[in-house]
């Protein structure tokens, strides 16, 4: 392709909303626009990465034996209210509804399992008729209250979605490996360096969940590591080995009841350095209303070391609930009589219509001995508090958010955390849809049972963002060579005849070798084009020049090395193609 014959315009700034690196890059590159918050548009360059990713994707599912289906993205409201899960998807906000002119209701939808559920339930009555796993690539839909980060937060997403179907638990394990393998297999081909962590399900729900995310140090999410390399889980599911605790092998001491003021002293630290202390041995409590998924509701207390914070993805599962959220603050005077930053475990008034305030305090403090907590007094402290002597516990829970250097949970080292950005997620749904939208066959006994589910999502477009998280420069995007829009950028740089005829004859040369070539023909200063090539990202880059062309060669380089060898004309082809295929990380010479 020419770009004279092209649609491509880069532009020397990036958009002032852009916040990340992928925003920024792939606008300046002419590759995204912007039409609305969250919403975007692909030029041709753009949309031939992600058409690439495309074929990635569906090649992979393909050969698992992976069943494609095209399913409606606006949904009937009654299916969802079928799943259960319209209440919900509504009351938090995400779910973008629409009425036709009947005032009859409908989802545009996020997720697809209402729809693909309520197929297989109108086809498939008997066992004989399982197992099988069905897929889409499709626009989705979320309601975000603050769209950002250009492609890795967005309103309108293209999504992979694959539902397995099975007769028992047996049959999803086996399709759970098999996607795990085919997602490996994707994220290989796109020459990312990815990790498979465990996860929280969300609201999509199910037993098990992992998610594949791309290492990238822009990444939005927090990923824990053990050095072992034997354990891996996003900061939401993270788990640690039990902590040292600082209180080991010591002598209860009296408890010294608002014995220790903290005159408008709120934070931790500040509290810790003024009565003498370490933060560990500050007791945070923390009050949270607990949701029932009957939208019934009670106050409790979670108790927690004041160097730690409280896992809100991990509390609610803990608890037994659907979610959790912290009472607001102009509640607390009546339950705990106080500010924050002086609540306590003892002494709490319970709300109307509870009989108490439950107290849960997390692993790391059920041993507890000799440490402060607030009085519910407005800048007062008790001392020497020993959690099994002085408070009443409800129930010990795992409930704190890993950190760096925490000990592994494997036994071996402690956890390191990095930065991804979550690209795919595979979920263990049992039966969660299929009981709720009576999905069932009968078995060979003759006997009706609900089939049981997996679910398996993967951004499309979000894995194009996340590779240019991980491989770019100040200069602009390194594409991985299979989800570059071209692999080789060509550059005339004057417009005499010698040096037209010989890059005409190198582009045609090229693309008869089966290579993709952007030939860049504009009547444009060479630092022009230069600057252009690197912002687009192709992974190799050949100049043709008049000095080059006096000596013999033409002028050959790599996106990530940029050191560019001079080339005998009638070799060029050959040394692209072998560069290519080598990944383009070294020049083939």
């Amino acid at each position: 392709m020419r770009w004279s014959n092209y649609l491509l315009s880069t532009l020397r700034e990036a958009p002032g909303d852009a916040e990340v690196v992928s925003h920024k890059l792939l606008a300046r590159a002419g590759m995204l626009m912007k039409v609305a918050a969250g919403i975007y548009s692909f030029t041709p360059m753009g949309f031939r990465s992600l058409k690439k990713m495309i074929e990635i994707v569906r090649e992979e599912m393909d050969r698992t034996g992976a069943l494609e289906v095209d399913l409606p993205i606006a949904q009937p409201k009654e299916l969802w209210v079928e799943s259960g899960r319209w209440d919900r998807y509504m009351n938090d906000g995400i779910l973008f509804h629409l009425e036709d002119r009947k005032a009859t209701e409908f989802a545009l939808a996020p997720t697809a399992e209402e729809a693909v559920t309520d197929m297989v339930r109108r086809s498939v009555t008997s066992w004989r008729q399982l197992p099988f796993n069905l897929y889409q690539i499709r626009t989705k839909f979320r309601d975000e209250i603050r769209p950002r980060f250009g492609l890795l937060r967005g309103r309108e997403f293209l999504m992979k979605d694959a539902y397995s179907f099975d007769v028992d638990q047996k049959g999803l394990d086996a399709h759970y490996v098999k996607m795990e393998k085919a997602y490996r297999a994707i994220f290989e081909r796109c020459g990312l360096e990815y990790a498979l962590v465990q996860a929280d399900s969300g609201a999509i729900g199910g037993s098990a969940s992992e998610e594949f995310m791309v290492v990238a140090d822009t990444g939005e999410d927090a990923l824990v590591f053990s050095e072992d390399g034997q354990y891996g889980a996003n900061v939401e599911k993270a788990i640690t080995a039990p902590l040292p605790e600082p209180w080991a092998g010591e002598e209860e001491k009296p408890f010294g009841r608002a014995d220790s003021p903290t005159p408008g002293i709120v934070s931790t630290e500040g509290q810790a350095r003024h009565l003498g202390t370490t933060e560990d041995r500050i007791t945070n409590t923390m009050l949270y209303e607990a949701i029932r998924s009957d939208e019934t509701s009670f106050v409790c207390a979670i108790v927690i070391r004041g160097d730690l914070t409280i896992n809100e993805v991990k509390l609610p599962k803990a608890l037994g609930v659907a979610h959790v959220r912290l009472v607001p603050e102009e509640r607390l005077p009546e339950i705990s009589g106080c500010k924050p930053g002086f609540i306590g475990p003892i002494g709490l008034m319970a709300p109307k219509g509870q009989d108490e305030v439950p107290v849960y305090v997390d692993r790391t403090m059920e041993n507890a001995r000799n440490v402060f907590c607030g009085a519910n007094e407005d800048g007062t402290h008790h001392s020497n508090l020993s959690v099994k002597r002085d408070l009443k516990v409800a129930g010990v829970l795992e409930v704190a958010t890993a950190r760096d250097g925490d000990p592994s949970p494997t036994g071996t080292g402690v956890l390191r955390i990095k930065r991804g950005i979550e690209v795919g997620h595979i979920f263990k749904l049992g039966t969660k849809y299929s009981e709720a939208m009576k999905c069932e066959v009968a078995d060979p006994q003759q006997k009706m049972i609900p089939l049981t589910m997996g679910c398996y999502g993967l951004g499309i477009g979000r894995t194009v963002a996340a590779a240019v998280e991980q491989n770019h420069d100040d200069d602009g995007i390194i594409w991985p060579v299979p989800l570059a829009p071209y692999t080789v950028a060509l550059l005339s740089l004057q417009r005499d005849k010698e040096v037209l005829e010989a890059a005409e004859k190198l582009y045609t040369d090229l693309k008869a070798a089966g290579v993709e070539v952007f030939w860049d023909d504009r009547d444009e200063r060479p630092g022009v084009k230069f600057k252009d090539a690197d912002l687009i990202g192709f992974p190799v880059r050949v100049v043709i020049g008049g000095k080059a062309l006096a000596k013999g060669v033409g002028e050959v380089s790599t996106r990530r090395e940029k050191k560019a060898e001079g080339i005998a004309p009638e070799k060029v082809v050959e040394v692209v193609k072998a560069t290519l295929a080598g990944g383009a990380r070294a020049l083939a010479v």
